[in-house]
């Protein structure tokens, strides 16, 4: 039994658990900076050890009403046939392993920046949102019983089927390369593209759209023998009560400190990857 890989699954299951940082930009970098794993193969694992540990978050945002399924459903119509289209352009130019995990490891180093510039500026980005809102949302006024005032009433419109699809396309190829962006980086575009949309809906909308994307980019790797079985199920074993146990406990940790913290350490680690 390998230790080193249940230890690694219980330190990113835990901080996931505490801070909502998405596993694919912890694991797959520690995957492969300290543990060896080549970069094909810590991706089409993490993907995997990602669609089932995401699986019960997404039903349990489900049960709550916390998915906003619009939306999921142009996401997916964006990332799911855009990790398609990358699989198979790997496919079909078969390139070399060395030079694939060269490149893997160089856009999973310019995905972590990404990530760590997600985490740092999501409020400014939400704030931003909020100023292009204008024909984004619609506001209903109804006259108080007694007629003293009013109550405005300002809601979300439908999804916009565009631009969410296009984020999630975006969102398709980086997670098919890298693993990752299906977490934070999806969160904070969603705020960008849904301001007024509740915290817990873009969350959980979210969580439910990266279930059928990593689903589908991890059994493209599998077709490229890019999965290691074994590794996974030590990651399990770690991860799933690391999980439980990092939200139990993250009501008393420093969050923004946490945060902040992880985006420096993913700054360091995507310098390292990108030009290393």
């Amino acid at each position: 039994m390998d230790l080193h890989f249940i230890l690694g699954g219980a330190l990113v299951g835990f901080i996931v658990g505490a801070t909502g940082v998405g596993g694919g930009s912890l694991m797959t970098p520690l995957l492969t900076l300290f543990f060896n794993v080549p970069a094909q193969i810590a991706v089409g694992t993490d993907l995997l050890f990602a669609s089932i540990t995401k699986a019960s978050g997404a039903v349990a945002h489900a049960r709550r009403g916390s998915v906003d399924w619009p939306i999921t459903g142009w996401l997916v119509a964006g990332s799911v046939p855009a990790a398609v289209a990358t699989l198979a352009a790997v496919h079909v130019l078969k390139p070399d392993a060395v030079v694939f995990a060269e490149i893997v490891k160089r856009t999973l180093g310019v995905a972590l920046f990404l990530t760590a510039t997600a985490l740092v500026f999501k409020a400014q980005i939400q704030a931003l949102g909020q100023r292009f809102a204008g024909g984004g949302q619609r506001v209903l006024t109804l006259a108080a019983a007694s007629g003293a005032g009013s109550v405005r009433v300002t809601e979300e419109r439908v999804a916009r089927p565009l631009p969410t699809l296009l984020i999630g396309a975006v969102i398709g190829t980086l997670v098919t390369l890298t693993s990752v962006g299906a977490g934070v980086i999806g969160v904070v575009a969603l705020f960008f593209l849904y301001p007024l949309l509740p915290t817990r809906q873009i969350v959980g909308s979210d969580i439910a759209h990266a279930v059928p994307l990593t689903l589908v980019a991890g059994l493209g790797h599998v077709s490229l023998g890019n999965v290691n079985w074994s590794m996974l199920g030590m990651l399990l074993i770690g991860s799933l009560p690391a999980i439980h146990l990092g939200a139990a406990v993250a009501h008393r940790l420093p969050e923004r400190a946490l945060r902040i913290a992880l985006s420096v350490m993913l700054i360091g680690i995507g310098a390292r990857l990108a030009f290393g």
